[in-house]
């Protein structure tokens, strides 16, 4: 059976159909339609046109990637729990030598006469040597340093504590040039990094302080579901608890941001320029470069550790050539997911060696404390939620007494009509 097209709705049917012979009311059709045309307004579009927008959606993709959200709160919280740690323990071993180390007993270096330091010689950096000669109030400064490191450590007021917490150590430290080590120096510049960061966003006191007053102003909505103060407008709570609106708080996200972008440029440079400056050495290039430091007096801390590590041969290769290919690679390795876990996992090992074989834990533990950054918060997030489901899951649970199993049976007893 033929089927007559009247005059219109032959006209309707043609309209449809494009000179290129493409029916424009087929969604594939029409995608192809629209992929022409586009193409056409492109390479009608003159070349400074397409750079200069390809040029502002990246600057707009750079300013959310910089101001849209807090990044690596989790790691960042981390690196300020490991960092105040590393001060602490420190402090702590070294305090029954104190004296010797870094007081009047070291007085025969020339040290307080005559500092190799310039620290010392700047006013806000010589709080220490100003009373190093007096060894009560020496000691008393120290007990306070530390107090200042636990502080840090739980995360309270941080934005307030840090800044003295860094002059003071710093004053400290440079008290005994000779006693100190690079990993003094990657310390001082992640605290100054630090600075500009917001610490305490996740697991420390002011995040639940801010948690609280939160919930006491917005009846439990003023909480995100992270426990990172907040309330449905937009504003955030800064480390004092007072709400920064959303005109200024894109100033305190850049600055948090950057300071994570410049803790993982030293980061990484410190492990690229040490891995080419192995890579240089010809021990490295033979192998046998881990076997020299752990045979010596000086950091064989362990001596069955080292003979044990350093017995086979090949096992003393790979570890060298290891340590020079993680730490030149490890940059590169940050790009992609699962590169970034091996990469992460090697080097937690490299400085676990170096904590463990070589007697230097706390340079491990201040470069471990930064690697924290490079691990995501979705990982951090769903780690914390496994280990708050297994800490109540293990929680001991009261058992009902003898006597509150019977009160129900009372009660009821109780409550039954007297029939007399």
């Amino acid at each position: 059976m033929r089927t007559e097209i009247s005059p219109p709705e032959e006209d309707a049917a043609s309209a449809n159909i494009g000179a290129d012979g493409i029916d424009t009311t087929d969604p594939d059709d029409a995608r192809t339609t629209s992929a022409k045309i586009e193409s056409a307004n492109i390479k009608n579009v003159p070349l400074s046109a397409q750079v200069r927008t390809a040029i502002a959606r990246g600057w707009d993709r750079l300013e959310v990637l910089l101001t849209g959200r807090y990044h690596a709160t989790y790691g960042l919280a981390v690196t300020r729990i490991l960092i105040g740690l590393t001060g602490l323990g420190l402090i702590l071993t070294n305090f029954n030598a104190r004296h010797y180390a870094f007081g009047v007993g070291n007085a025969w270096s020339g040290e307080i006469a005559d500092p190799k330091s310039d620290f010392p010689n700047i006013w806000l950096f010589s709080l220490f040597h100003r009373v190093v000669t007096v060894p009560p109030l020496f000691t008393a400064m120290m007990i306070g340093l530390a107090i200042l490191a636990i502080v840090i450590t739980l995360g309270w007021r941080t934005r307030i504590v840090l800044p003295f917490y860094l002059i003071l150590w710093v004053s400290f430290i440079e008290l005994n040039d000779g006693a100190g080590d690079q990993g003094d120096n990657a310390y001082r510049m992640f605290l100054i990094a630090l600075l500009f960061a917001d610490t305490t966003r996740r697991w420390s006191l002011d995040a639940r302080r801010r948690a609280r007053r939160s919930r006491r102003v917005h009846g439990g909505d003023g909480v995100a579901g992270d426990g990172v103060a907040g309330d449905a407008f937009g504003t955030d709570a800064d480390a004092h608890g007072t709400a920064v609106g959303t005109q200024w708080r894109w100033v305190l996200i850049m600055a948090n941001n950057l300071a994570i972008v410049v803790l993982a440029f030293q980061v990484c440079a410190i492990y690229m320029s040490g891995g080419l400056y192995k890579a240089g050495g010809a021990a490295w290039q033979h192998g046998f470069a881990v076997y020299n430091p752990l045979q010596t007096q000086q950091f064989g801390t362990w001596p069955v550790l080292s003979d044990l590590v350093t017995a086979w041969g090949p096992m003393v290769v790979v570890i060298s050539w290891a340590s020079v290919l993680f730490q030149c690679a490890f940059p590169f390795m940050l790009f992609n997911r699962w590169t970034r876990a091996v990469g992460l996992l090697g080097i937690l090992s490299f400085h676990l060696g170096i904590a463990l074989l070589m007697g230097l834990p706390w340079f491990s533990l201040t470069m471990i404390a930064v690697d924290a950054i490079f691990i995501r918060d979705r990982s951090f997030a769903g780690l914390s939620a496994r280990l708050h489901s297994w800490w109540h899951s293990t929680a001991p649970r009261p058992v009902p007494s003898n006597r509150d199993a019977e009160l129900p049976e009372r009660d009821e007893y109780l409550a039954q009509p007297d029939v007399s």
